[in-house]
């Protein structure tokens, strides 16, 4: 199925709550500052939407409320990821019938699944619900990585549409354009390496950072489109200090308490995650000053 709906930059974004709660009328209006910043689509439920702590009723909530904001501004990708294949099912499913534009669906996470099992997990998925996936390949986090032969695989045998690759390996990314092709959705899940990957034939990024400066991102992207590789390269190097601050912890926390401080939503986040601390704030600072948040 064709991922390049989802080519440019798509903000990876924060799920606002208060006293606990999911604080719907938060979400609204940080979608509408997105979409305001020129995104080219929106992502939710992601790892930096704090997916791990929704319940399943606001995991469903949250796309709903995304489908209903984006519906004819830009499309929605949909978080649809577990490391049980029939859970991953059913929010595929609702994120169909809510008419979802794509699912992203990490790779399963702690059951360390083979290469043949992480085919059928997606296998399955695709079959049951078929929508344009991006597969999310995050080692990292799920200890386990798509190698590139397997998305190959995918995208030759399923339709697999695309990859938003966190890896940290540029050589592995090469290799992955290399055998999937230039219809083949390969998107950057760093943001520090977004401009390499996209120098390599990558065709976008799903930022954290650009829940606080889509319009930036979305500038530098445009520029590379348009053979503006220095301007491009500019904007990425005065952007680079952000990307570097918004990982000095545990993402979504610096993220999270910078969208605080801007006045964006209350930064309150779900145990284990938990507020940053002090030096954190004060290296993140100086840098959100210098952009004009705070």
């Amino acid at each position: 199925m064709n991922g390049m709906i989802f080519k440019g930059v798509i903000p990876a974004i924060t799920t606002p709550f208060k006293n606990g709660a999911l604080d719907e009328e938060a979400l609204r209006r940080h979608i509408d500052h997105q979409i305001k910043g020129g995104v080219q689509a929106i992502l939710f439920c992601g790892t930096t939407g704090e997916s791990p702590t929704l319940s399943h009723e606001e995991h469903k909530r949250v796309v709903a409320i995304g489908v209903e904001e984006c519906r004819g501004k830009v499309p929605v990708m949909a978080s649809a990821g577990s490391n049980c294949t029939a859970e991953s099912i059913d929010f595929a499913l609702h994120a169909k019938k809510v008419g979802a534009d794509g699912l992203l669906v990490v790779t399963p996470y702690y059951n360390k699944p083979t290469q043949e099992g992480i085919y059928q997990h997606f296998k399955a998925i695709g079959d049951a619900a078929p929508l344009p996936i991006i597969a999310y390949n995050i080692p990292g986090r799920c200890g386990v990585n798509i190698l590139p032969e397997t998305l190959a695989r995918m995208t030759k045998e399923l339709g697999l549409a695309g990859v938003k690759e966190a890896t940290g390996d540029l050589n592995q990314m090469i290799r992955t354009i290399e055998l999937c092709g230039p219809n083949f959705l390969v998107s950057c899940g760093d943001d520090g390496l977004t401009l390499p990957l996209l120098s390599v034939g990558g065709h976008g990024v799903i930022s954290v950072a650009c829940n606080l400066i889509p319009g930036p991102l979305v500038e530098m992207w445009k520029a590379w489109e348009a053979g503006e590789t220095a301007k491009a390269r500019e904007l990425f190097f005065k952007m680079l200090p952000l990307f570097k601050a918004l990982f000095v912890e545990t993402n979504p926390i610096p993220v999270k308490a910078s969208l605080a401080l801007a006045g964006f939503m209350t930064g309150e986040m779900r145990l284990p995650m938990c507020p940053p601390q002090p030096e954190t704030m004060e290296k993140l600072k100086p840098i959100l000053k210098t952009w004009g948040l705070i």
